[in-house]
């Protein structure tokens, strides 16, 4: 492949990788269904909110099994398959009747379709440009963080004129056509072999890197990083009720906020982490996230207080979650990066359940906020010494 049709081929991936994470970010937007559902199913909403916590854990379950799937297939026939799967997946939470048939639909098959197509077009799109590896997750989980934005103006819109179940059917068309239009632009990466032998062949499989200590210390900041980010984000609004006392359409900022500060951390230190160390970033974001842990747990919050905190952790989620990828192929190599990063990122899914649960258990935001604060400082340690592995030296070497 000459350099002209190479390079026309990694445009059009990235377009149609931006396009796909467009369409895949829409699942974001589900807060704006709870209370409908809720008085549909007549059930109350924190069950039914339950159904985005699945759909959490089964986007992170797809997500670590994507590529075992493109090995065989290749990035486009399991993107189509994913947008065939989630259109199915929206159409058949419109007739759910009760909240089993809900969690399968919207929690399993939605989110299992959501996660398949997320990292799988993600990683793939960063081998294609591997002297931009920030740039290009930036843009890609950019435009799946514009697409909670972007569909939340399409469903308020299509909830006031049409209805529930409609809209349920409607979201489902729009997203598996623009999921199918992104899938047929994009084509697999090759791959990286001159530069990894170059680097000392620092490509480690999943069995090798997951003997590595730094492969843990890499999972528990991440699981850290997502559990104060997923958990605030999903009850962000509620905080502002209870804890600020703030009335209920000034806590629903918290929604814009959210969304801008996460774009942002999206954007900055995405961009910040290909023109320094990947993982001082990750300490910089962590920093951040603890200045905002703080602030909600011993400081007497009024609404700016409130929006700063609350900016401060989305903030940092956003930019963790895009810097993240990368960061695992500076430590284990881009070949096998959609496995390595795939196992990590089911911290994704059990850091917004986990946060749930204690909350549940233990009455309430402070327990949750607590413990993010303990995990929040041990992440910082770890990221601040944590060293890059040395290869397993293969026998011609020893």
């Amino acid at each position: 492949m000459n350099h002209h049709t190479s390079n026309r081929t990694r445009v059009l991936t990235l377009v149609g990788t931006i396009i796909t994470q467009f369409a895949l970010g829409s699942v974001y937007t589900w807060s704006l269904f709870n209370a409908r559902l809720s008085d549909k199913l007549d059930e109350p909403v924190s069950q039914v909110a339950f159904a985005f916590g699945l759909l959490s854990l089964a986007l992170a379950v797809a997500s670590s099994l994507a590529g075992k799937l493109q090995e065989r297939f290749g990035v486009r026939k399991v993107t189509l398959g994913a947008g065939i799967l989630l259109g199915l997946g929206f159409f058949c939470t419109a007739q759910a009747s009760n909240l089993a048939m809900l969690y399968l639909c919207a929690g399993i098959l939605v989110g299992f379709a959501d996660g398949t197509g997320y990292l799988l077009t993600l990683s793939n799109c960063v081998k294609w440009f591997p002297e931009r590896k920030g740039l290009v997750s930036a843009c890609a989980i950019g435009a799946y963080g514009l697409g909670s934005l972007g569909f939340k103006y399409v469903n308020m819109l299509l909830l006031s004129r049409t209805g529930l179940e409609t809209t349920f059917q409607l979201w489902g068309v729009i997203a598996m056509a623009l999921v199918m239009v992104g899938a047929f632009l994009m084509k697999d990466a090759p791959r990286q072999e001159s530069a990894s032998q170059m680097a000392g062949a620092r490509d480690f499989t999943l069995a090798e890197a997951m003997r590595k200590p730094q492969y843990w210390m890499l999972a528990l900041m991440f699981l850290t990083a997502c559990m104060s980010g997923l958990y605030v984000i999903g009850v962000a609004k509620d905080i502002g009720e209870k804890m600020v006392s703030l009335p209920a359409a000034v806590a629903a900022n918290a929604v814009a906020v959210i969304a801008m500060a996460n774009l942002g951390g999206r954007l900055v230190l995405g961009i910040l982490s290909d023109k320094m160390p990947r993982i001082r970033v990750i300490s910089l974001a962590q920093l951040i996230t603890l200045a905002g842990m703080t602030l909600l747990l011993f400081v007497p919050l009024n609404a700016n207080l409130f929006f700063a905190a609350v900016a401060c952790i989305a903030f940092s989620f956003g930019g963790t979650i895009t810097v993240y990828p990368s960061l695992v192929s500076d430590f284990f190599g881009l070949n096998n990066l959609t496995k390595n990063y795939g196992v990590i990122y089911l911290g994704f899914g059990f850091g917004s359940i986990i946060g749930s649960i204690v909350a549940s258990l233990f009455g309430g935001f402070m327990a949750t906020f607590n413990l993010i604060l303990v995990l929040l400082v041990v992440a910082l340690v770890l990221s601040l010494t944590i060293r890059l592995p040395t290869p397993a030296l293969t026998a011609e070497q020893a």
